[in-house]
């Protein structure tokens, strides 16, 4: 499929082919990025102890919030990692700095998680 393959779409046909490659890319990082299914599996499991909690609902929300973001900073740090990869496997300052930098997005927003988890833990225990 090239990018020709798309124009002229719009609507419901957009929307449907959208839902697709969605599903196709949460599918190809399932299958070749560990650090995604184990961020994907503590947030299956995560995400039901959150809704039951007895907190208040926008800690809640904010620790599914906390979640889905670590899930997203991970897809697009894949997606760089893909595009870094695809140029060569030669070693370049601007390939590792791209890549470098995907990683400590990663950080930050497992960082992010990890202090948004506790405050809602905080909140439900105390």
């Amino acid at each position: 499929m090239d990018a020709n393959d798309l124009k002229g779409k719009s609507g419901l046909t957009r929307l449907i082919n959208a839902c697709k490659y969605s599903r196709q890319g949460i599918l190809a990082a399932w299958k070749s990025e560990e650090a995604f299914r184990e961020e994907l599996t503590a947030s299956a499991i995560l995400i039901p102890v959150a809704l039951l909690l007895p907190a208040p609902f926008i800690y809640r929300l904010a620790a599914v919030s906390s979640l889905l973001i670590l899930i997203i900073v991970e897809l697009l740090n894949s997606g760089i990692e893909a595009c870094i990869d695809r140029i060569g496997p030669e070693i370049h300052p601007k390939s590792g700095f791209a890549k470098d930098v995907g990683s400590a997005a990663v950080l930050f927003a497992i960082a992010n998680a990890v202090l948004v988890w506790c405050a809602l833990l905080w909140n439900a225990i105390f």
